[in-house]
């Protein structure tokens, strides 16, 4: 008779693993079964190749509905994993025992239009026992740190550490009976069924079976459970919902595998993990030796001597704590203690890059994939370009092929809504440089999948992609895509949206309008630069000022301050787009709205705005600018009204208080001139626009108010001393009683 091996683990657990792997060369088992989807065996044999490097995840999601999926995650230190390897290196057959993942995806999708029902995997708050038994005994023995605990725990049991936990768990499901979900219930029927089958098997050419599953499932998949439940797990199992599913493998990251990032078997430190499957001895030496390589290689001190002292005061702490070995818990505070002193900078750059170790895993290109995810592939091999976790800093010289490729590659990922790069702020003055910062994310092979539905190759994609964009976009996003289509170098897709923009334009507000400006203006004036296809936007840039011009008064007039407030701004970036591009023809209709706006009627805010672009165009001159700060400033104004055109007025940089003494005078008399009432409403608008002005040149206007002030007191002061002199010199003449 055949004999059933339960290996009882903790899911990426490091000292499971190696256990498990003892085990199962002690004995050597004729057939192997690892809790998984059993619809994925056919991805097992990935795993055995060489491209195929850890941490990865099975990937199950809807046919043609990527967007809903779940992943199996596999890490170097699974004891999962590990046995899959075993078994695969010796030719021994396994396969996963699990509920399906096309079962598993027919209940997430009925809880998602179900807001009542079960989570696929969440278990409905779980109660502490249930969510992490083991943990929950390390902590009991005082370990605040599970995996030394195991360690500990396997010097004094040995081979019979499963039978340990098994009898464990034995005794913790007893204490929380009634408390298990029925999702598990489902789960361990489901793992029952596959194990009978293999037993079958088995017992017709002869060898064992061993099981490697989560503790908490161990007793109910002993041989007496077998043989209770053999005819309750057909009934329970009959007509599951199912949905199609298309399964593959994907690389994965340590970060994935961490708590904070929501997975639900998520563990505190991969890096740690990592660390104690490939460390079996001298544990905290290696871990604190790997810690001060790191933080000399950032230039920070780390010396051999404090390598010595945080160990011994690492496991000085886990004496005084009661436990056998430190732990990561120790091992931190040491560091801490020793490295760090009362700087968080040393601890905070080993929590990055030690504590989780970010890496991202490999598969190879046989494993199946959508032909999208193929394409981008072959790209990347083609750019030699490589996906990393890790946070990556490239810039790109787009007068080099190899670098604008890699923009267009970019800006396509982009347009797809996989953000593997996002563009910085490039350093230099010229317009041939991009700065991008690149960190893959695992959940972005289901964005590839769900952008595949708009194409095979990376450029049909996210033409396509563009398009449908395009048809349900407003003026700006239109003017906006417009701008990434050229950067990503999609000429089908830029004319489409070029004709949709022309075609709305027409039906836009001014704001809308003013809006689209921007991106068209970078568009028009670096496009060809760059070698960018398509058809020239200057036209519609030159329509689009012309209808923004013609409405803009309208759109000014009477408008609150808020309203003003939001219409500067866009009237501000407008302006700037008509400078940026310099079209004649454009500036002209947007001159025409600027003196439109000098005018009764006009929001305060907005009509001191005009004033000054048309001063800063050296359209309006010193005398006349002067005079249309008088009258903003005459008796009898209401200063409210004053304040918000003194707002607009002075602008960004103050130019003409700083090289017009007498318009400085002129807005110096008005403050002066105002009660403490009038002075407390409009201060607020003064303090905001002269913030705006550099620091340097508002010492400067301080400088000048003083000069003023100095000029007026001096010619006081000279009248009286002079008086004194006159009568002093008539005493000595003896003229009169002069005094």
């Amino acid at each position: 008779m055949p004999q059933l091996h339960l290996l009882p683990i903790r899911h990426h657990g490091p000292g499971s693993a190696r256990s498990v792997l003892a085990a199962l060369d002690a004995l050597a088992p004729a057939t192997l079964l690892v809790e998984g989807p059993p619809d994925a065996d056919l991805l097992i044999p990935f795993l055995a190749d060489q491209g195929t490097v850890p941490p990865v995840a099975v990937l199950a999601h809807v046919h043609l509905s990527p967007e809903q999926s779940v992943f199996y995650p596999l890490a170097e230190f699974s004891p999962e994993w590990v046995a899959i390897r075993w078994a695969l290196e010796r030719g021994v057959p396994v396969g996963f025992m699990d509920l399906p993942a096309a079962v598993t995806l027919a209940q997430r999708e009925a809880a998602s239009e179900t807001p009542d029902a079960e989570a696929p995997d969440a278990e409905e708050a779980p109660t502490p026992v249930r969510a992490d038994p083991l943990a929950l005994l390390a902590q009991a023995a005082g370990y605040s740190d599970f995996e030394r605990w195991w360690d500990a725990l396997v010097e004094s049991r040995g081979a019979g550490i499963f039978d340990a936990v098994n009898e464990v768990m034995a005794a913790l499901r007893e204490e929380d009976e009634g408390h298990t979900s029925e999702r598990d219930l489902l789960r361990e029927a489901q793992m029952r069924e596959i194990i009978r089958a293999a037993l079958k098997r088995v017992g017709q050419t002869g060898g064992d079976v061993a099981v490697v599953c989560g503790a908490w499932h161990a007793p109910a998949l002993t041989p007496e459970a077998l043989e209770r439940e053999k005819k309750a797990d057909p009934a329970r199992l009959k007509g599951l919902p199912k949905v199609k599913a298309s399964l593959t493998v994907t690389p994965w990251t340590h970060g994935r595998l961490t708590q904070a990032s929501g997975y639900g078997a998520g563990i505190t430190s991969p890096g740690w993990y990592a660390h104690l499957f490939r460390t079996p001895q001298h544990v905290s030496e290696s871990w604190l030796t790997r810690s001060a390589r790191l933080l000399r290689e950032k230039g920070l001190d780390a010396s051999s001597a404090q390598v010595i002292d945080a160990t011994r005061l690492a496991d000085a702490l886990a004496a005084l704590r009661g436990r056998s070995l430190a732990g990561l818990d120790e091992l931190t505070d040491a560091t801490q203690a020793v490295f760090a002193w009362d700087s968080d900078t040393p601890l905070r750059l080993l929590s990055e890059q030690l504590f989780v170790g970010e890496v991202l895993g490999s598969v190879p290109a046989e494993v199946p994939a959508v032909p999208l995810a193929q394409d981008l592939a072959a790209t990347l091999k083609t750019l030699r370009l490589k996906q990393e976790a890790t946070t990556r800093e490239v810039t790109l010289d787009l007068r080099e092929d190899a670098g604008l490729n890699k923009s267009h590659l970019f800006h396509r990922l982009n347009v797809l809504g996989i953000p593997w790069a996002r563009e910085s702020h490039a350093r230099g003055t010229g317009t041939f440089k991009e700065e991008w910062t690149l960190r893959w994310e695992p959940e972005y092979a289901v964005r590839l999948i769900e952008a595949s539905r708009y194409g095979n190759t990376l450029v049909r994609a996210a033409n396509a992609a563009a398009v449908s964009r395009a048809r349900r976009a407003d003026l700006a996003e239109l003017s906006r895509l417009l701008e990434v289509t050229r950067l990503a170098n999609l000429p089908d897709a830029a004319r489409f949206a070029l004709a949709k923009l022309d075609e709305r334009a027409a039906s836009a507000d001014t704001a809308a309008l003013l809006d689209a400006l921007p991106p068209l203006a970078r568009l028009a004036r670096y496009g060809d630069v760059r070698s960018r296809e398509g058809d020239d936007p200057r036209p519609v840039f030159r329509t689009l000022t012309a209808r923004a011009a013609a409405g803009l008064p309208n759109a000014a007039h009477a408008l609150k301050d808020d309203a003003a407030q939001d219409l500067q701004k866009q009237l501000a970036e407008a302006d700037r787009a008509v400078r940026l591009l310099d079209d004649a023809e454009a500036t002209a209709e947007w001159v025409l709205a600027l003196h439109a706006l000098d005018a009764e009627g006009t929001a305060p805010l907005l009509r001191g705005d005009a004033v000054a672009r048309l001063r800063d165009r050296q359209l309006l001159d010193e005398d006349t600018v002067r005079g249309r700060l008088g009258a903003a400033l005459a008796p009898g104004q209401d200063v409210p009204t004053v304040a918000a055109w003194l707002d607009g007025f002075l602008g960004e940089g103050g130019v003409t208080l700083l090289h017009d003494s007498a318009a400085l005078g002129l807005l110096d008399d008005w403050v002066v001139a105002l009660d403490e009432e009038q002075f407390g409403e409009v201060l607020p608008a003064l303090r905001r626009s002269l913030s705006r002005i550099s620091p340097p040149e508002r010492r400067r206007l301080g400088e000048d108010l003083r000069g003023l002030e100095r000029e007026t007191a001096s010619a006081e002061v000279n009248e009286e001393l002079g008086m004194l002199a006159v009568a002093t010199g008539l005493r000595l003449l003896g003229v009169g009683d002069a005094k």
